[in-house]
């Protein structure tokens, strides 16, 4: 194709961005060069630059992107892997389930985004990349909406040593580790919110991930595990603590045809699995069917053991676990604790007695305990081929992605994603 000047590009790509407002509300008088809504006077980026009528590449169009900018990709299938390294970008795909980044089992990452701060990845997919659908790495605010990421050979949805983060309304299917992964960060600030997680090893994987996270309002179902906060010493910050689990359905994770990694594999069977953390706050999720447990906390090793303490597991509906709706092996004097249950089977028995959330226990912490040492031993089916994992059904796509002012990953996650009064207002979910 002809290639722009820089001015001509921009020029070129405010006019486009004009005739779509025109198209959408008709009727509405002349635009100008600037990419503004005439109606709404709203700017939607201080440029806006298409794939592929500008630049025929994502990466082209990343790379000649300066701050401030949106990098707007029309439908079609991307056979690229993208870098991007320029803070406080937004890349958008104008449909979901329509623009699609390809790496055909053979490209490394959807789009990485390295040291970049602020930058937002917003409405497509990202499938069959070597490593990871969409990733960043060693940044201050990213955020994540919208996107569907489908057999990726590690991750999904993955952020590492990044801090103040939102995933959100999005898809994390057919991945070995994770759909969904945050790790190595203290404080974290980071949000997952209304996301589906299915067909993974773990479905939410956080290794050393600390500090005002919170994971909300979301489903995670037909994964090998479910949620599993960790520490491990195979990242830095160790050990793992300070996360709130709230709101979430969690159900069925003990699927045996998944992809997944040795610790995918060891988890199977277990709805909501704390692996040597701390502090975390686990409260009203809607935990069922298990052949583990629904939700436990358990020491982790790898070489060194990670003890947990200070968990507190409130207010949840857990039900139809094989091994024990609730379990805990834990030093007594930890400071785990849990009230407010609905649930069948617990290890020890008489949870709620034996490690209360007030008052001293009223049972014996050794009676009925969970049998760590079985689970750990326990034979699973070996993973397998991601390849084989189906495409989800078409997933909701992001609201008027034409005219929504394009907002960088500054001040994420937002007091609205994870204040006390938010939290304290997620009721217990109902079965879907």
């Amino acid at each position: 194709m002809k290639k722009l000047s820089l001015g001509g590009q921009l020029k070129n790509s405010a006019i486009r961005a004009c005739l779509i407002s025109v198209a959408l509300l008709a009727g509405l008088s002349a635009c100008s060069d600037s990419e503004t809504d005439s109606k709404s006077d709203v700017k939607l980026a201080e440029h806006v630059l298409n794939v592929p009528d500008d630049y025929a590449t994502i990466q082209e169009a990343v790379d000649a992107a300066v701050p401030g900018d949106l990098v707007l990709i029309a439908e079609g299938t991307y056979n690229e892997q993208v870098t991007v390294e320029t803070d406080d970008v937004v890349i958008r795909g104008v449909d979901r389930n329509k623009v699609i980044l390809d790496g055909e089992y053979e490209l490394d990452n959807g789009i990485r985004i390295v040291g970049a701060n602020g930058v937002a990845v917003e409405n497509m997919t990202a499938m069959n990349y070597r490593f990871n659908g969409f990733f960043w790495t060693g940044v201050d605010g990213y955020r994540g909406s919208y996107l569907t990421a489908i057999r990726n050979g590690d991750y999904g949805i993955y952020s590492f040593d990044s801090v103040n983060g939102l995933f959100e309304h999005s898809y994390g299917g057919g991945s070995p580790d994770a759909g969904f992964y945050i790790g190595q960060c203290n404080p974290c600030n980071a949000v997952l919110d209304d996301v589906l997680a299915e067909n993974n090893g773990l479905g939410y994987s956080g290794t050393n991930s600390s500090g005002n996270l919170v994971i909300m309002r979301s489903t995670f179902r037909f994964n090998r595990a479910g949620i599993v906060p960790n520490s491990g010493s195979g990242e830095k910050l160790a050990p793992q603590a300070d996360n709130i689990i709230v709101g979430n359905i969690v159900y069925s994770n003990n699927n045996p045809d998944t992809p997944a990694i040795d610790a995918a594999i060891l988890a199977m069977g277990n709805g909501i699995l704390v692996a040597g953390g701390n502090d975390n706050l686990i409260i009203r999720n809607l935990v069922w069917d298990h052949d583990a447990t629904g939700i436990a906390a358990v020491l982790n090793s790898d070489d060194k053991t990670y003890p947990v303490s200070g968990n507190k597991v409130i207010d949840n509906d857990v039900s139809d676990s094989r091994v024990a709706d609730l379990g805990l092996v834990a030093d007594p004097t930890g400071g785990n604790c849990f009230s407010g249950n609905k649930f069948t089977t617990s290890g020890p028995a008489n949870i709620e007695t034996a490690a209360p959330c007030e008052g001293e226990p009223t049972s014996s912490f050794t009676e009925g305990g969970l049998p760590f040492g079985e689970l750990l031993t326990a034979e699973h089916p070996p993973s397998a081929d991601r390849k084989l994992i189906k495409d989800p059904p078409p997933q909701p796509t992001m609201p008027d992605p034409l005219t929504t002012p394009a907002k960088p990953a500054r001040d994420m996650p937002g007091s609205d994603r994870n204040s006390q009064s938010l939290i304290d207002s997620i009721a217990l979910p109902k079965k879907p």
